[in-house]
């Protein structure tokens, strides 16, 4: 008979665990890694229509992605162009960015594996007489360690010719030259600190829902049972 079982705890765990993996997805597919020093306005983009001052625009530079802005001749009009500058791996700037894609990528796939395990876990708590909030949580602990690798090797990618042409010719690796960091990268390295605190916290779910109080409200015949 499947018991629904809901905590506090095990609750808490699933949506940090969904929260982390789509952080780690959309940082991984952004365009803003580096954000790249400031190019001026071009003569036509000088003033609009009204005269007012155009500010000078900085691109940005992603993994494989990157934004940039195409100036229109009639009425000054700018867009700003977002898309991948890679049609392929292969066509990645760095090899270091290429392996930071590898090890990225193998941790959200393990990542979202896991937000969609979790999911069912208020239904199914263990298979194969093991824990699934404890399986989960070590699969989080290997997520969070191809998470560290990839982002340790992106910096050493800063020295490309892609990250020179955005940063200027002092960029080198672990040195940003022009550019700054975007959130992109930001929101990568939080990611990765929830996911290790998520995998600490899977061994908390387990607990709670394997309490005393949750056998109690099994052996009264619940099939719901929700603890604080």
């Amino acid at each position: 008979m499947c018991h629904v079982i809901v905590t506090c705890r095990s609750m808490l765990w699933t949506l940090l665990s969904i929260v982390v993996a789509f952080a780690e997805l959309i940082a991984f597919m952004s365009a803003d890694w580096l954000i790249g020093k400031a190019k001026p306005a071009s003569p036509e983009e000088v003033g609009d229509r009204t005269g007012a001052p155009r500010e000078p625009y900085r691109p940005t530079l992603g993994i494989y992605g990157r934004c940039t802005r195409i100036s229109h001749m009639q009425f000054s009009r700018r867009d700003t162009l977002c898309g991948p500058y890679a049609e392929n791996f292969s066509e990645i700037a760095s090899g270091f960015w290429q392996a930071t894609a590898i090890f990225l990528a193998m941790g959200i796939m393990i990542l979202c594996t896991v937000a969609f395990v979790s999911v069912f876990t208020m239904c199914v708590q263990s298979i194969m007489k093991k824990s699934i909030f404890n399986v989960c949580g070590l699969l989080q602990g290997i997520a969070g360690l191809f998470l560290i690798l990839g982002l340790i090797l992106y910096p050493a990618g800063w020295g490309c010719q892609k990250a020179i042409s955005y940063c200027g010719p002092y960029a080198s690796a672990y040195k940003l030259g022009d550019c700054s960091l975007g959130w992109a990268f930001y929101t990568a390295i939080g990611g990765t600190v929830l996911t290790f605190i998520c995998a600490v916290f899977s061994a908390q779910a387990e607990i709670a829902t394997s309490s005393d109080k949750v056998q109690e409200e099994i052996e009264e015949g619940k099939n719901l049972i929700c603890l604080l």
